[in-house]
């Protein structure tokens, strides 16, 4: 394990858990575990939340206790060596009626002309009556013109009567990313995907979003948003595969300006009488009207763009 201070100390791994996790300082209590350049820099576990290594693989199991509420737990991960590859195994273990948040993310400061890499690969199972929020968001920063890369790869798995929120955002500087998520529900289980995502320059970013409801009367809600600038190019691929009475919607909205691309694939397959499900996309250019009016507030263009991207991908 690192030393926790030659990390926490340096500002640019300040500036990225900031960005990342929300961390101006360690938290005074609760479970956090930060990654450091493939590195454990800190871990602490909590009363009710044990953090410890897999033993096969390099990566981190979470092991919420049955019927803890209210915990909250944090496991940035950082970059800052110049091309490094990164791969890591997450496992996050929500017991029976406990109610956790899950703080995430990963951001990459690069700064040379070497690919820099960090592939996450996270099992999240959420057991009978189980709550879990989790929150991902990624972040790439540096002068290097070496390509700062994220793939996260996420499974979960629902069972009766669990509830799960996913949010995963990408907040910019990531120029290529294959986002690839898979969740399987059981009875009554429900589950809501928010993405919010940004591309700029010749940036490239796929999300592929695949969800079965198996167990009867399960939900799903995927709703994503995204801005594509510059030349960038998006695609978005999302599933949602009915195999018992279930309901569940998918939706996309999206900006796309300047010369960029973006494509959406939303899919539907009903696989019981019971199953209603339901899509919708939306891609367009920001409304001349928006403009107009918030520059008669006072506001440049630039500044009215800016307002309207920020109050889209919120």
């Amino acid at each position: 394990m690192l030393k926790p201070d030659s990390v926490l100390n340096d500002k640019r791994n300040q500036s990225l858990l900031n960005a990342i996790a929300g961390l101006e300082k360690i938290p005074a209590a609760g479970a956090v575990n930060i990654r450091s350049n493939g590195e454990v820099a800190l871990r602490r576990s909590s009363p009710n939340v044990k953090l410890s290594s897999l033993p096969d693989k390099p990566g981190l199991l979470v092991d919420v206790k049955a019927g803890a509420k209210g915990e909250t737990v944090y496991v940035p991960v950082v970059l800052t060596a110049d091309g490094m590859h990164d791969k890591v195994y997450n496992t996050f273990l929500v017991n029976e009626d406990a109610e956790v948040l899950i703080v995430a993310g990963c951001g990459i400061h690069n700064t040379c002309s070497e690919q820099a890499q960090h592939d996450g690969i996270h099992e999240i199972i959420v057991k009978k009556g189980g709550k879990l929020r989790y929150v991902e968001k990624h972040y790439g920063e540096g002068k290097g013109d070496g390509r700062r890369v994220l793939n996260p790869t996420t499974v979960i798995r629902l069972e009766a009567g669990a509830a799960a929120e996913l949010e995963m955002v990408q907040i910019k500087g990531v120029d290529d990313t294959i986002r690839d998520t898979v969740a399987y529900l059981g009875d009554k289980a429900s589950l809501k995907i928010t993405e919010r995502l940004l591309t700029e320059g010749c940036q490239n970013a796929e999300s592929i979003v695949n969800i079965y409801l198996e167990g009867k009367d399960s939900s799903a809600q995927v709703l994503s948003r995204s801005v594509a600038q510059d030349t960038s190019a998006q695609i978005f691929r999302a599933a949602l595969i009915g195999k018992n009475t279930c309901m569940g919607h998918v939706e996309c909205d999206a900006i796309l300006m300047d010369q960029a691309r973006i494509k959406s694939v939303p899919e539907i397959a009903a696989e019981d009488a019971g199953a209603v499900l339901t899509h919708e996309a939306a891609i367009g250019r920001i409304a001349g009207e928006q403009l107009i009016k918030l520059m008669t507030l006072g506001l440049t263009e630039q500044e009215a763009i800016n307002a309207i991207l920020e109050g889209f991908l919120k």
